[in-house]
Parts: structure tokens; C-alpha cells; sequence
């Protein structure tokens, strides 16, 4: 005879374990504590196994039956409800622990050392730091239950600033970081997919530029006859004479110039692209 709620409540303890039969092999085992336990009895490959449906009232009776047809559901399939059970329990842990902050520093870690790829630590330091903006937001979720919603709505925080290139660049990295996620089978789909759209387009700027050949010689007097500090003077002096990014002067070191050679070797680990370059002389 199936259970009823009132026969459940009125089950007693006694001084042995009790079960009571619901139907379909599930029976509620009373403990001698007091304790009311769901299980399910049934048989896989030959071997007769229990399932544990959890206790009682924690689940009533609909729920217990709802989860024992699943259950059944699941052996006619060929599948045991309670290894399904226990890998569950193990893709919870490994999706509570795969936060979207945990993946992002393990990206960052993994594009610096992307060979001749790589980041450069300028860039590897900004990109850190665009995506330590989405930490308050969403860092603590775990990557999996990040909504589209989600990451647009930390974005625009940053678009709201008045910082619409770095929201632009911000939604770029935490992009890939998400497609990261997906190669590394801890995500289906980046949410970010389709926000681009959403955010403003930032203004481009185009910086003053000399374009007239004639006026380079008045540029080049200007620097000379700056009067600041020689540690300014000196990098402007240089710099038309060998055409490198600002930071490459800037970190020059003795041991990359061979004054004999007339020759500066800057490392690749130093440069944008990740190849060594000399400089023309």
C-alpha cells in the first residue's frame, strides 16, 4: 500500500530500523533516532544497489516519488542513479571552485607565457587590471552561471566613468577569457557573444602629428633647446634617430648596446610583437 502524509508523520521510532513501503521499491526507513530517510532499492547490471533520496520532511512524499520515477527513468537507460548522483556532486564542487576570477588569472598566467605570442608585461599588467573591474560584479560566481545580463551590466558601470574604450577593452578580455573557459570545458557559451553592440563606441582620437617634411628641423631645434630635466631631454634627442615605442627607450639597458657595433638589440620579451629588434642606427 502506497505512503500517505499522515502515516508518515505518525511513523514512530522503534528500537530496530523500520522501513515503509511506498511503491516501485522506494521505501521511508525510520532510524532509531527518529530519523526518516528516503531510499530506493533497484538493481543494474546485475547487482542490487540502494539509492539514497534524502530525508524527510526535507523532501515530502510528491518530491521523493518525483525523484524515484527519475531515478527509474535513469536504470531503464542503463544508467546508475547513483554514480550520476556522485558525478553531480563532483561537477558541483569543480563549478563552485571555477569562479570567473579564479579562470581569469589562470588566462592571464597562461597568454604571458604564450610564447612569441605572448603578452607583454605592459600589456599583461593592463589587461590584470581591466579585469580586476568585474571582480565586485561577478568575480565570485562561479563561470557557468554568469548571464549575458550580468557581464552587460558590469561593463556599463565602467561605461558610465565616462571609460568607453576601457569598457570596450574590458568586455574584449573577459570575452576571452569566457571562449578560455569553453576550450577548457568548464563552459558551454561565452555570454558575451553578442554585447558588443551595446556599449558606446568611444570617440578616436588622432594625435597632432608632423606630416611636412620641412617642418621636422623645427621639431628637432625645440628639442634641443629644451631646458627640462636631462633625463627628458635626452630619451626626445634619441628618439628620431632610432624610431621605437616611448617604453622601448624608456627600458634601454647598457647591456643591449654594443657602442663599438653602433648597434642596440632590444630582447624580444621586450617588444610589442615578441621578436627582437635593432633599432636603425
Amino acid at each position: 500500500m502506497a505512503l500517505t502524509d499522515v502515516a508518515i508523520r505518525n511513523a514512530k521510532p522503534g528500537a530496530k530500523q523500520v522501513k515503509l513501503a511506498d511503491g516501485a521499491e522506494m521505501f521511508l526507513l525510520v532510524t532509531p533516532s527518529g530519523g526518516k530517510l528516503w531510499r530506493l532499492k533497484y538493481r543494474i547490471d546485475g547487482r542490487e544497489k540502494l539509492l539514497a533520496i534524502g530525508p524527510y520532511p526535507e523532501i515530502g512524499l510528491s518530491e521523493a516519488r518525483k525523484r524515484r520515477d527519475a531515478a527509474r527513468s535513469m536504470i531503464a537507460q542503463g544508467k546508475d542513479p547513483s554514480l550520476e548522483k556522485q558525478r553531480d556532486k563532483i561537477r558541483a564542487r569543480v563549478q563552485a571552485a571555477d569562479t570567473f576570477t579564479a579562470i581569469a588569472e589562470e588566462f592571464c598566467k597562461k597568454r604571458r607565457k604564450d610564447g612569441d605570442k605572448g603578452w607583454a608585461p605592459a600589456t599583461g599588467t593592463r589587461s590584470e587590471y581591466l579585469l580586476a573591474q568585474l571582480n565586485n560584479s561577478f568575480g565570485r560566481l562561479a563561470i557557468a552561471e554568469i548571464e549575458p545580463a550580468d557581464a552587460l551590466s558590469a561593463i556599463r558601470k565602467i561605461e558610465t566613468r565616462g571609460k568607453l574604450e576601457s569598457a570596450r577593452r574590458t568586455l574584449q578580455l573577459a570575452g576571452a577569457v569566457f571562449r578560455y573557459a569553453v576550450a577548457t570545458a568548464r563552459l558551454r557559451s561565452d555570454p558575451t557573444r553578442d554585447l558588443p553592440g551595446a556599449l558606446t563606441a568611444p570617440t578616436v582620437t588622432h594625435y597632432g602629428a608632423i606630416t611636412d617634411p620641412k617642418q621636422v628641423c623645427g621639431l628637432l631645434r625645440a628639442i634641443d633647446g629644451y631646458e627640462g630635466q636631462g633625463l627628458t631631454k635626452f630619451p626626445m634627442q634619441i628618439a628620431p634617430h632610432v624610431f621605437v615605442r616611448p617604453g622601448e627607450l624608456r627600458h634601454a639597458e647598457w647591456s643591449e648596446i654594443d657602442l663599438d657595433g653602433t648597434l642596440w638589440v632590444i630582447p624580444a620579451g621586450k617588444m610589442k610583437m615578441r621578436k627582437c629588434r635593432c633599432p636603425d642606427r
